[in-house]
């Protein structure tokens, strides 16, 4: 049996290349809180889909257009599916699809934490401690992660920040405005790993130095005021505003819309916190529209 859209039983991409998210990445990190972001910007989601059946339901769905984008919400329960999962987005493709692959992951903490408060085991621990699973599991999404379209790392971001950073994604996700993410970090606790700008401002003066603005952070004005008044910091953010006008037409022209450029110093506290604020600024004010997080302010 043949519907629209269909030759001998396989889905042709409507004219117009068809928006299809696949979104997927480590179990509890955040699927179901980014498949529901989707929903809310009026994608048509379906969810738990185990990946064999990937090219099933978009052969189903596929030929709908009344249906608007489609985001598939990949269940990796157990370890077959694990390997199914690249073969079926290949499948995809070979209908004609463009799939764009949004990974989820966060730190070892992060999901055992996680899976501690929900008091549920996780789906590949079997006999071991969840722990276990997660390593289990990281070894097997490795290359899907490593092709993934976007990564998000939801280790410090709440339900509501995670919301954010996905529909800045995808609100439009055939708008020619580069979206940012701007990111503050303290290198002592490692770099974020979903970066794709790393910046150091360990070269300006240490705010921590004075005794005054050593319990301030880089959101109060003294401290945001001692950092750009040194000029090797107001140099550095014209500089790389003008980075990001170079790089943005070649980002966009190769299919990259969302960018995350983490500003890192030692502690996440004073530098970091001050120029990613200005240069958030300065983004917004050139058109790009940027989220701002503050990863480790308040961890020491």
């Amino acid at each position: 049996m043949t519907t629209s859209g269909e030759t001998d039983g396989v889905t042709a991409a409507p004219a117009g290349s068809r928006e299809v998210v696949i979104v997927t990445g480590l179990s509890g990190a955040g699927r179901s809180t980014a498949a529901d972001a989707l929903e809310d910007l009026g994608w048509y989601v379906v969810e738990n889909v185990p990946p064999p059946l990937l090219p099933a339901v978009l052969d189903l769905v596929g030929s709908r257009p009344d249906l608007g984008r489609l985001a598939l919400a990949v269940d990796t329960r157990d370890r077959a599916f694990f390997a199914a999962l690249i073969p079926a987005i290949e499948q995809i493709r070979e209908r004609g699809f463009d799939p764009y692959v949004l990974f989820l992951e966060a730190t070892d903490e992060a999901l055992v934490r996680r899976f501690e408060t929900s008091r549920r085991p996780h789906p590949l621990q079997a006999d071991g401690r969840v722990l276990d699973g997660i390593g289990h599991e990281r070894e097997l999404v490795a290359d899907l992660r490593a092709g993934a379209d976007l990564v998000i790392d939801t280790s410090v971001l709440n339900v509501h920040e995670l919301v954010a950073k996905v529909q800045a994604a995808f609100d439009d996700l055939e708008s020619r405005r580069l979206r940012a993410t701007v990111m503050s970090f303290g290198f002592k606790y490692g770099i974020p790993v979903d970066a794709d700008h790393v910046v150091d401002a360990r070269f300006l003066p240490n705010p921590h130095w004075v005794e005054e603005l050593r319990p301030l952070t880089g959101l109060d004005a003294r401290v945001s005021d001692y950092v750009v008044a040194d000029p090797r910091a107001r140099d550095f953010l014209d500089r790389y505003g003008d980075l990001m006008h170079l790089v943005a037409d070649g980002y966009l022209s190769e299919g990259k819309r969302y960018v995350t450029i983490a500003v890192g110093c030692t502690g996440g506290k004073h530098r970091s916190v001050a120029i990613v604020e200005h240069l958030a600024a300065r983004l917004v004010k050139d058109g790009v529209e940027t989220l701002v997080v503050h990863r480790d302010l308040g961890r020491e």
